[in-house]
């Protein structure tokens, strides 16, 4: 009974591995505190098991002043029956290249290197199913089931967080693509400055992420989706 369970799950693990896309290039409009801010590309591409992950932000129009140059962030690393495990991201700014941050995760050693302006420093406790910053919002798409509620680490440039995000529905939201049903995914945060995430996913295009909101410091970020390309 329990061989026959491991291989349903093993079968059903690699049937979402394969439905996951071979590459993708989304573009958001970016928005801050309702103000139309400048576009975010992010792209996707696999090789074999391997993936790269990029996300490049520019500022347009009134608010340029804010984000003079671009800001691009990067994760590179695994496919596996889990979904992602990331092993780089870097996170850069085009107008301040001495503020590049890095972050490596060791799983063997089950740890994380960081490089950020001529200083570096580890940490150990690194998690099974821990993601990045970039990476966390296309988990969604490669794992084996789309959880109601669900706790992971999150490595940024400089540190790792520990997340929790509950699930709800999202409503129809307009896309490229057509009107999308959602599945909206919240962090669960315990103090008042810590940083608001939530991600609305479309199951029916493989948990795509349509439109994403970060909230910290008085300030919301919305990325609302408005051109895709998908190649399965």
């Amino acid at each position: 009974m329990i061989k026959t369970l491991l291989m349903a799950f093993g079968l059903f693990a690699a049937a979402a591995q394969a439905a996951a896309p071979q590459e993708m290039s989304l573009e958001y409009d970016l928005y801050r505190n309702g103000l139309k801010l400048g576009q975010v590309t992010d792209t996707f591409t696999r090789s074999g098991d391997r993936y790269t992950l990029t996300s490049e932000t520019r500022a347009s129009g009134p608010l340029k002043s804010l984000w003079p140059g671009s800001i691009r962030l990067e994760s590179t690393g695994d496919i596996t029956r889990q979904g992602l495990r990331p092993e780089q991201f870097l996170h850069a700014r085009s107008d301040s290249p001495h503020k590049l941050a890095r972050a490596r995760l060791d799983w063997k050693q089950r740890s994380i290197a960081w490089q950020y302006k001529g200083e570096s420093w580890t940490a150990d406790g690194l998690l099974d199913g821990a993601q990045d910053q970039l990476s966390q919002v296309y988990q969604f798409m490669f794992a084996p089931a789309l959880p109601a509620d669900y706790s992971l680490q999150v490595v940024s440039g400089r540190d790792l967080n520990d997340y929790r995000y509950a699930r709800s529905d999202g409503g129809a939201i307009e896309t490229p693509l057509g009107p999308l049903v959602t599945q909206q995914y919240q962090r669960i945060t315990q103090q008042p400055d810590e940083k608001a995430v939530t991600v609305w996913v479309a199951p029916a295009r493989n948990n795509l992420p349509v439109q994403i909101r970060v909230s910290e410091d008085g300030v919301t970020l919305e990325q609302r989706l408005v051109r895709a390309s998908v190649r399965d």
